[in-house]
């Protein structure tokens, strides 16, 4: 089913564009790659991983109460901007310490994109009186940055080979300038202090809207407060974080792995494409997902690490096809963790909480990095993605015993 209405099509349509070229990225496939060819070794890159983070971590609440204060599609054109000095940084001075300015930048331009891209998305659909259909399209949105990654993973080893490491950096580049400029067509109806309003708003919503909207420092203390007052909204910004946090850092350590299994440099982008294409059955999954119970969703988790753990340890090439799995559950979980958030928010302060659950995502994400870095220097890559198996059973067990103290998925 589609958005119906004009203001609905224009919004999905520089929604998925948007996610697209945020994701048509060349170097993610074989960034990892290109540490490890510079001299590095897993440590190094790990701790390089670890510095992503702690950017992410340093500017995450305090952009979403600046989106929240300011305008939400500002973050979202300067986002990509950051993003491109760092991967420019990597593609013309390739050094340990220009890594880790990069992924300062690359984490500041995440920052500033969480929770002002779900808040915007959100009460724009709101607005439009769509707000039901949140979960289909942010779920729909990371199906098209997913085939951002799939193309990037198609492309990557032809570009690769023509033109080198150079080559896919400046690709990376062009595409986070155009996700820019895309982002310039988000609609957004809200006032916000010191900004215009957007078209379509009247004089007199502009005013009251204005008056009513909070700086940036009052703005982040009513977005911790809710957080912190609401237990059903600390309880979705938990689960968003807890899901969502080790997949996505062991995503960066997938190329690593396709390499373990003997296939030669160009064909890694390959392996990579086999998660892609999982990772796209869950973002579209997602509308048949939210009628999952909580019971249900344990299940989803625990089927997710198990197949995880066994496509790891198989250290063969058709172990993909199960790691595949494992990320399109695993997509699945993050997208119904997100809905189910944001359907929670009641205040004005939308992305600062959604920013919450983003830094507890980093933190979570630092953990898995470090622990990432000692068991694979010592044990190997499929080991620690085996280990990194282990929390979601966990939380599968927390929710099926005790789903009312907190891990529910309920709305």
């Amino acid at each position: 089913m589609t958005l119906t209405t004009t203001g609905g099509r224009r919004l999905a349509s520089t929604l998925y564009a948007y996610a697209f070229l945020t994701d048509l990225v060349l170097l993610y496939p074989v960034y990892a790659l290109l540490f490890a060819d510079s001299g590095l070794s897993v440590g190094q890159i790990s701790s390089l991983f670890v510095i992503w983070s702690v950017a992410s971590i340093a500017l995450e609440v305090p952009s979403g109460a600046w989106a929240d204060a300011t305008s939400r599609r500002l973050m979202l054109c300067l986002a990509p901007l950051c993003t491109a000095a760092g991967f420019a940084l990597w593609t013309f001075m390739p050094s340990y310490p220009t890594f880790a300015l990069g992924f300062v930048l690359w984490g500041a331009g995440a920052a500033l994109a969480s929770g002002a891209l779900e808040a915007l998305v959100f009460d724009e659909l709101d607005h439009l009186g769509l707000a039901h259909r949140y979960a289909r399209t942010i779920g729909r949105a990371r199906t098209a940055g997913t085939v951002g990654v799939l193309a990037s993973i198609v492309l990557a080893g032809p570009v690769l080979g023509f033109g080198g490491y150079p080559a896919v950096g400046l690709a990376s580049v062009t595409a986070c300038l155009l996700a820019a400029a895309v982002a310039t067509r988000f609609p957004e109806h809200r006032a916000a202090t010191g900004d215009p309003v957007t078209a379509g708003s009247s004089d007199a919503t502009a005013q009251a809207g204005t008056a009513d909207e909070p700086g940036w420092w009052p703005g982040l203390r009513h977005g911790i407060a809710e957080a912190r007052r609401d237990r059903r909204v600390r309880a979705g910004v938990l689960l968003v974080a807890v899901v969502t946090a080790t997949w996505g850092a062991l995503e960066e350590y997938t190329p690593l792995l396709a390499r373990d299994t003997g296939v030669a440099l160009t064909t890694v982008p390959l392996l990579l494409l086999l998660l892609a294409v999982g990772q796209v059955a869950g973002g579209l999954l997602a509308p048949a997902g939210e009628r999952l119970r909580t019971r249900g969703y344990a299940l989803l988790l625990a089927g997710s690490a198990l197949a995880l753990a066994a496509g790891a340890l198989l250290r063969h090439p058709t172990g993909f096809v199960l790691l595949a799995g494992a990320f399109c559950g695993f997509q699945l979980a993050s997208v119904l963790a997100d809905a189910r958030l944001q359907a929670r928010i009641t205040g004005a302060q939308r992305a600062t909480v959604t920013s919450l659950a983003g830094m507890a995502t980093e933190v979570i994400t630092i953990a898995v990095y470090i622990g990432f870095g000692l068991v694979a220097t010592t044990s190997g890559n499929g080991v620690a993605f085996a280990l990194a198996a282990l929390p979601y059973l966990l939380i599968a067990v927390l929710m099926v015993g005790g789903g009312r103290q907190g891990w529910s998925t309920s709305r």
